[in-house]
């Protein structure tokens, strides 16, 4: 099995009108949230390949990796399914992030979140549903040449995870977390990336659960 090893430099990053474009999971100091709901598509954006016309910047990728673990209900004698979001320790300070990372000009956005969930976090899995389009900017000590005013766009997905990797690029610096939503919200080191949980991700399982109840229910009891 060939070592997986991380990308590093920006020789390939995305850049559109002095933006940063990230892929994978994010993370900011300061960060302001649009979601597609109100914003709409962007004119000129491909969204299932990631592509984009010159009227319009690529949209920037963001994850929430996510399972589902059986618990056994309160007094109860039924097992329910609890879901658990991915997070790892950041290397900038103290809290928890969501793994992210740049956008390259030889791949999708798809092909960049799910590459960045497994240089970051050491996962891999589906990518279930978009989630929206994020801005974020960096602090003024974060920023550079390449990002003069430190705004960056992420577009967000959701990634079931299948597969928890043993070895991956950045264990030696990143340490892994299964936490349900109301741990991660509090864990979460950037207020964007709460709203994204909360708002985002949160409303989205919501709605999965009741479309899907009805087909599922008999498998996701199991009497004991």
């Amino acid at each position: 099995m060939a070592q997986l090893v991380a990308r590093t430099g920006r020789h390939l990053q995305r850049y559109n009108g002095g933006c940063r474009l990230v892929a994978g999971y994010c993370y900011s100091l300061l960060c302001v949230f649009v979601s597609l709901s109100y914003l709409g598509l962007e004119e000129g954006i491909d969204y299932s390949t990631g592509t984009a016309t010159a009227t319009a910047p690529p949209p920037m990728v963001v994850c929430i990796p996510f399972k589902y673990r059986n618990a056994l209900e309160n007094g109860k004698s039924t097992y329910e399914k609890v879901v658990e979001v991915l997070m790892i320790s950041s290397t900038s300070g103290p809290g928890l992030v969501f793994p992210k990372g740049g956008w390259e000009n030889d791949e999708t956005v798809e092909q960049a979140a799910v590459r960045e969930a497994i240089e970051e976090a050491g996962v891999r899995g589906e990518l279930m549903h978009f989630l929206g389009y994020y801005c974020f900017s960096k602090s003024k000590n974060l920023q550079d040449e390449l990002c003069p005013g430190g705004v960056c766009k992420a577009a967000m997905f959701v990634l079931l995870v299948n597969e928890e990797l043993q070895s991956w690029p950045e264990q030696s610096t990143r340490q892994r977390s299964w936490l349900t939503i109301r741990e991660a919200t509090e864990c979460c080191r950037h207020p964007w990336m709460r709203n994204a949980l909360e708002e985002g991700f949160s409303k989205w399982h919501a709605n999965e659960i009741i479309i899907s109840k009805p087909k599922e229910e008999e498998n996701n009891i199991i009497s004991i």
